[in-house]
Formats: structure tokens, C-alpha cells, sequence
């Protein structure tokens, strides 16, 4: 009986847990109608080319809901979905990195640095992308203590 009951325990809290990071996530990631990166396949920038998703091709990550293009690509990211999530719950790299800040990104403007998927904002008059390249290391490391600070609260 003792037993059972630890076992209960340990069920309850892990999917508390799982519920409340979730809903972290949730709250912190750049959402689109509750889709990530404007419903474009994660795995596809890692191939040079964001593309568009498909709904029939949906799975929900932590909390956070990413679709692809095809059943393979879904796959894929169900296999490492930590090494095809945007950096900085997809919000503009560039903008974590200079001011902390979360900005939108234009989900087709992007970077890949050591394995990991970088988005940024990007309009007829500025794409941030251009900013970062000109002082990626600095920016990088700025935005990752910015983007803790969010996660941390």
C-alpha cells in the first residue's frame, strides 16, 4: 500500500510539474492563435528553407504546439525536439540580446549558429539579422542571460 502511494505521489507531482512548466511556456514563447513560429516546421530551417507546416502534422511540445510540413519532419523533431526549438521561445534573437527584450521575428528571417535556430525581426527598413551578424558572439551571450531572466521568474 505504502508504495502505491509514493507511486501516486511521484505521478501527481511530475505531471504538476509538466503542467506548470507547460503553462510557463506557454506565457513565455512567441505564440501565434497557440502556434509556435507562426506555424512554420521547425526542421525545415535546419534544410536552409523556413516553410509552413501543416495542420494534419501537429504535435504539442511542452505545452507549445509546432507543426511541419510532413510526417517525417514530425518525426524528426519528436526524436530531439530541445536541438529544433527556436532560441528564446522564438522571439527576435536580436532584440533579447541588445535590450531584453521580446520582440516579434518575421519567421522567415533566421540564422542557424552552432545547431540551434535563431529568429529575428525583419521589415522593409530593419532586419536585425544584418545587427547580429555584425556582433553575434556579444549579442549571443547577453541574450542568453536576458532570456534566464524570463524563465526565472
Amino acid at each position: 500500500m505504502k508504495t502505491l502511494l509514493n507511486f501516486t505521489f511521484l505521478v501527481l507531482f511530475t505531471f504538476s510539474s509538466f503542467s506548470q512548466d507547460a503553462n510557463f511556456r506557454k506565457k513565455e514563447f512567441l505564440l501565434e492563435k497557440g502556434i509556435a513560429i507562426s506555424g512554420y516546421d521547425p526542421t525545415s530551417y535546419f534544410s536552409g528553407k523556413a516553410q509552413k507546416g501543416k495542420k494534419e502534422f501537429s504535435v504539442v511540445h511542452e505545452g507549445i504546439i509546432y507543426q511541419f510540413l510532413n510526417a517525417n519532419n514530425l518525426e524528426t523533431f519528436k526524436k530531439n525536439p530541445t536541438k529544433y526549438e527556436p532560441q528564446y521561445g522564438g522571439w527576435c534573437a536580436y532584440a533579447m540580446g541588445s535590450k531584453g527584450e521580446k520582440v516579434e521575428v518575421d519567421p522567415e528571417t533566421f540564422k542557424i549558429v552552432n545547431g540551434k535556430l535563431y529568429l529575428f525581426y525583419h521589415t522593409l527598413f530593419s532586419n536585425t539579422l544584418t545587427d547580429w551578424n555584425k556582433d553575434e558572439n556579444s549579442l549571443k551571450s547577453k541574450a542568453d542571460i536576458n532570456w534566464n531572466k524570463f524563465i526565472k521568474r
